[in-house]
């Protein structure tokens, strides 16, 4: 199994505004749902720390394998939703990996 997460800062001069946009992006991904194949689960997370250097809106999603996020990243349905969400994002911060990751040691004790 793959999991994508990505983190979004959006656009927003006021709270309603930053709301507005939360919502958009929460209809644009959950509109996904059965459409991708492999994409085995979407949640979509609002920030309620509101401290400085969080992120708005988390988007957490496990794929089949990597083939599966790959044919995702290309997917028309993705695309759309990217192309609606284009202008909301003021930053945009991702990770990928396979579960149960690897596991590593570190033989360094200054790692």
């Amino acid at each position: 199994m793959i999991k994508h997460i990505v983190m979004w800062n959006l656009r927003g001069g006021t709270p309603a505004e930053k709301r507005d946009g939360i919502a958009q992006l929460q209809r644009s991904f959950e509109s996904l749902r059965g459409r991708i194949p492999g994409l085995l689960h979407l949640e979509i997370g609002v920030d309620s720390s509101r401290i400085d250097y969080a992120c708005d809106v988390v988007l957490y999603s496990e794929f089949e394998n990597q083939a599966a996020l790959d044919g995702y990243a290309v997917h028309p349905e993705h695309q759309r939703v990217k192309r609606e969400l284009a202008d909301l994002r003021t930053a945009r911060h991702q990770v990928d990996y396979a579960s149960p990751p690897a596991f590593v040691v570190a033989t360094d004790p200054s790692i």
